[in-house]
Order: structure tokens, then C-alpha cells, then sequence
């Protein structure tokens, strides 16, 4: 018997109104703004006296092709903490329509593990994306018009540093030339194209704490040099109003539901291979705020997301996680020991055994931190029972515990195994250690995360980022956290340099200071923060009937 798709396995679940979710969170009817019968906003702040749960962040080996269900698992643990009895809510991030349209696919889960209404959700979902866009673009289309309309902050049109975005993934806009249409249309210069999930708007909103934050970060956005060479910002332009305007409803985080009725808060999605990959301050606050456990994810693996969420949002969120869970599968830790991609379904104890590597540095990179480590093994068809205990062995070294997750197939009933090992995790004692300290430079910081986390020797700057840093030292930018913008498929700054890679460095060939959002980007690698479309995209494969009905989409 064929296996449902995703979207057919969302369309056949009856779902509950948002008004019953928004009570089985807690949310009394003027916290909530229904948009529509199955989606809403949560009004902030809440009203009265409120708890504060306990923070599972939920997290993954590098993935590979072989694919790892970070999401999937997160939201079958959240089903599954509410079938041992445990009041869960879950904050996840929102989808980019690139990787919808393009090759990954949506973040809405898989199987019987989903949150829903999924086509919503993956697309344009209560129109969070589409504001910030548009607030990115009339800054951009600010900072032209003030140039074409005298210049008075004498904004050198060679060095502006904030790009227009679209969410899509669309290569050809990467590098581009505007005002090319004569007095009337501008001045000519080179522009670049971001995508929408790499913005620094979209970094601000999910690290805003309240209105008011926004604004005052949304001033902060340098957004070019003038000819002396001195920064340009937001606050100098006097537009944050306009802006934060713009986004006045998309600061207010979404609420909507699983399969199987569980609350969930979905958020902000900025990319963590290209910036802090984590959803909205505000999303999790309220989550920890409405449920016992609040069970969040970060973006690719441990390296990049959970890195990002612990030096870089937790700061901010004030809150340490109580239990991280790292999400590997069979196949994927395989492929990472050498075997072929298509020979996955093969056992291969070998293959797994030097794979394993992999998984143990995340291990390792998690519990500096000092707080407690379960490792979900997400359950495909293919995987054996021997292949299963060889993990669990490997994690006892680590005194962590390895439990089979099988959520996409049975829900939340086949994740209460993995809910019981997280409610064990986090009742045990932390003492959350920062990565790194508050007053190092960048390249502590930067050589810090290469040699702990990556397991590398250091970082090498090219000539370009050593410039970069002597003339931002001198403006006091040389102490902000660092957020590397790297490949999520190594270790390494090389794609294909899977498992567990030593003696290594990482090359860093630029910084972009983002200010508002409080963090220093190092690009790494051949990183791009406009990513392409694959040539058999998803969206050729995507319809919708003429009565509504959507296919497609995964």
C-alpha cells in the first residue's frame, strides 16, 4: 500500500478551531486575533500571572541529502510530551517561500507529525515575509530617494551596505546595476539582492523583545557610508517610524496547531547557515509562558542553529535551555561515514560506525555548554535493530541517553519514549556556560566556535575582512557576538567534507556589521546570502485544482 503524502495526510485531519487551540493554551479571547478559522495572532503582551516553563531546544547532526526531520521530531516531541500528561507548547520557525519552491521543501513537519493548515503556512503564512520585505524595500527606496533629493548625509552611493530582498531564491538578482533610466531615476551604482530570511530586518524582528526594542534597533541599522567614510544609520535617516510601521503586525507572533491539536507558536525564520536561525524572542517567551515545556529548534545543525541560540539568543531571551535534543538518522550518519547516497537502505554497520563521529562532536559542542543531551534517533523503514543499538552504545560514552523517535508514521505515540528521556533531561541540574566571553574581540569569538564547536584549528581572515576589522575596531564594533554564515553541510567551510573533519581552518572573507540585530556576520567559505534555484525545483511539480485544492507541496 502506498504511504499518504504529507499534504494529503494535512488535508485528511479534521482540525480544531483556532479559538479551541488559543484555550488550550491558556490564551484568554482578547489575546487572540483569528485570521481565519485556523490561524491567529497572539496579542502581546499577556495578561496576569504567568509561568515559566521549562525550554527544550531541539537540534540536529549536519544535514545531509539523506535528510534528518529536525522539525518533524520537534513536533512530534510537543505531541508527545502532551501524551505523557505534560502541558507542551512548541515554537518553531515560519518557512521561506526559496526553499518551498526550490529543492528543501516547506517546514511544517512530515507524515503524522505536522503543523497545519500546511499550505497556509508554507505559503505567505498571515504575511510576516511579505512585511518585511516590503519594510526592507521602502528602506532601500529611502536611502536612494535621499540621495536623488540632494544627499545631505553626503551617503557615498559606491558604499551602501543595505540590500533589497525577495523571498525567493533568485540568482540573477545577486548582482545587479539600478538608476539606470537617467536624471529622473536615481543615481547608477551596483546593488545585491538578498533573500528576505538573510535581512537584518528579519534578524531585529526575531531578537525585538516589544515595540519599542524594534524601533530602537531598527535606528541602529547602518546602512551605508558617507565620503569620509564614516557609518550611515537608520536613526541619521530619521525613517524607523515608517519602518517599524510597516511592521506592526508581523512582531505579533502565530499561533496554530499540529495534528494532533498541540499549540504551536511559529515565528521568524532567518536562515542559520546564512544568519542566527532561530525563531522570534517573543514566540519563545510566550511559549515558555503558556506551557510547562516550551520545545523550540534551531536551524540546520548544532554547529550552525543551536550555536547561533545559545551565544546569540539566549542573551537576549534570558532563558537557558534545560534539555537540548539532537536529532541524527541511520541513513544520514551513514552517508556521513562514506556510504553511497544511494545505497542508504543498505545496512552497513561500518559505515554507521565511522559516521558516528559526526554525532559525537555535536554531542560534545552541546554539553560544553553544560546543559543536559538526548539524542533522538529519527526512525526510517531501512534502519535495523542493529544499526539502532550501535548508536545507542556509541551515546552511553557520553552518558546520554539514545531513544527511536518513529513520530512521522504514529505522532506523538511514537515519540512518549523520547518525551519521558526529555523530562529526565530536564529535571536535571545546569549551570549554562557561555561560549565566550561578552568582552572578546571577534576573533576570539570567531576562533572559539571554529575550535569548539567545529572541532577546527582556527580562523584565517582574508585580506578584506583583516581591513574590515581594524576600521570597525576603531568605531567600538570589535566586542559584538559573532554569527558565522557558513555551509550546514560540514563542519569545514567545504560542502562535501562530511563527518567528523580535523586540522582544519575556517577562512573568513568578510564581516557585515548588523548593528541593529547586535551581532557581526563572517562570511566563510562561498557562502551566498542569495541562494539559486536547483534544476528540477519544486515548483514544477506544485497545482492547484480549480476548486481550490493544493498539491505539491512537501
Amino acid at each position: 500500500m502506498t504511504q499518504p503524502k504529507d499534504i494529503e495526510i494535512a488535508q485528511q485531519t479534521e482540525l480544531r478551531k483556532i479559538s479551541e487551540i488559543a484555550e488550550t493554551a491558556g490564551l484568554t479571547e482578547d489575546e487572540i486575533e483569528p485570521y481565519g478559522r485556523y490561524k491567529g495572532k497572539i496579542d502581546l503582551p499577556l495578561t496576569g500571572k504567568r509561568q515559566s516553563g521549562k525550554l527544550v531546544l531541539v537540534t540536529s547532526i549536519n544535514p545531509t541529502p539523506a535528510g534528518e526531520g529536525k522539525t518533524t521530531v520537534t513536533i512530534g516531541l510537543g505531541d508527545g510530551l502532551r501524551k505523557i500528561g505534560k502541558r507542551a507548547v512548541l515554537a518553531l520557525r515560519e518557512p521561506s517561500l526559496g526553499p518551498v519552491m526550490g529543492m528543501k521543501g516547506g517546514a511544517t513537519g512530515g507524515g503524522y507529525a505536522q503543523v497545519a493548515p500546511m499550505e497556509d503556512i508554507n505559503l505567505h503564512f498571515n504575511g510576516d515575509f511579505h512585511a518585511l520585505t516590503t519594510a526592507n524595500n521602502t528602506l532601500a527606496a529611502l536611502i536612494d530617494n535621499h540621495i536623488q533629493q540632494g544627499n545631505e548625509l553626503h551617503i557615498d552611493p559606491r558604499r551602501i551596505s543595505f540590500h533589497r530582498v525577495l523571498d525567493i531564491n533568485d540568482r540573477a538578482l545577486r548582482n545587479t546595476v539600478i538608476g539606470m533610466g537617467g536624471p529622473t531615476s536615481g543615481t547608477p551604482r551596483e546593488d545585491h539582492f538578498d533573500i528576505t530570511v538573510a535581512s537584518e530586518l528579519m534578524a531585529i524582528l526575531c531578537l525585538a523583545t516589544d515595540l519599542h526594542d524594534l524601533k530602537a534597533r531598527i535606528n541602529r541599522i547602518v546602512v551605508a557610508e558617507n565620503y569620509d567614510r564614516q557609518p550611515v544609520t537608520v536613526a541619521d535617516l530619521q525613517v524607523s517610524g515608517a519602518i517599524a510601521l510597516l511592521l506592526k503586525e508581523a512582531i505579533k507572533p502565530n499561533l496554530v496547531q499540529t495534528l494532533e491539536g498541540t499549540p504551536a507558536i511559529i515565528h521568524g525564520g532567518p536562515f542559520a547557515n546564512i544568519a542566527h536561525g532561530c525563531n522570534s524572542v517573543l514566540a519563545t517567551r510566550t511559549a515558555l509562558q503558556l506551557g510547562e515545556y516550551a520545545v523550540t529548534e534551531a536551524g540546520f545543525g548544532a554547529d550552525l542553529g543551536a550555536e547561533k541560540f545559545l551565544d546569540i539568543k539566549v542573551p537576549v531571551l534570558g532563558k537557558t535551555p534545560d534539555a537540548v535534543v539532537l536529532v541524527a538518522t541511520v541513513r544520514a550518519l551513514k552517508l556521513h561515514g562514506g556510504q553511497a547516497l544511494a545505497d542508504l537502505t543498505t545496512p552497513d554497520l561500518d559505515a554507521l560506525q565511522k559516521g558516528l563521529a559526526n554525532l559525537g562532536k555535536h554531542i560534545e559542542s552541546m554539553q560544553r555548554y553544560q546543559v543536559p543531551v538526548v539524542v533522538a534517533i529519527n526512525a526510517f523503514t531501512s534502519d535495523t535493530p542493529e544499526e539502532i543499538k550501535l548508536i545507542q552504545n556509541y551515546c552511553q560514552q557520553f552518558n546520554v541517553e539514545a531513544v527511536e523517535a518513529d513520530e512521522w508514521a504514529h505522532g506523538g505515540d511514537g515519540t512518549t519514549e523520547l518525551a519521558h528521556a526529555v523530562v529526565r533531561a530536564a529535571q536535571q541540574p545546569t549551570d549554562f556556560k557561555p561560549l565566550y566571553e561578552a568582552d572578546d574581540d571577534i576573533v576570539t569569538k570567531a576562533t572559539k566556535i571554529v575550535t569548539t564547536i567545529y572541532g577546527g584549528r582556527g580562523v584565517v581572515l582574508e585580506p578584506h575582512a583583516k581591513a574590515q576589522l581594524r576600521r570597525y575596531a576603531k568605531r567600538g564594533w570589535d566586542k559584538l557576538p559573532v554569527c558565522m554564515a557558513k555551509t550546514q553541510y560540514s563542519l569545514t567551510d567545504r560542502p562535501k567534507q562530511l563527518g567528523a573533519p580535523k586540522d582544519f581552518d575556517i577562512h573568513i572573507r568578510a564581516f557585515e556589521p548588523r548593528l541593529g540585530a547586535g551581532f557581526m556576520v563572517a562570511l566563510t567559505g562561498s557562502i551566498l546570502t542569495m541562494p539559486g534555484l536547483p534544476k528540477h525545483p519544486a515548483a514544477l511539480d506544485m497545482a492547484i485544482t480549480d476548486d481550490g485544492k493544493i498539491s505539491g507541496i512537501f
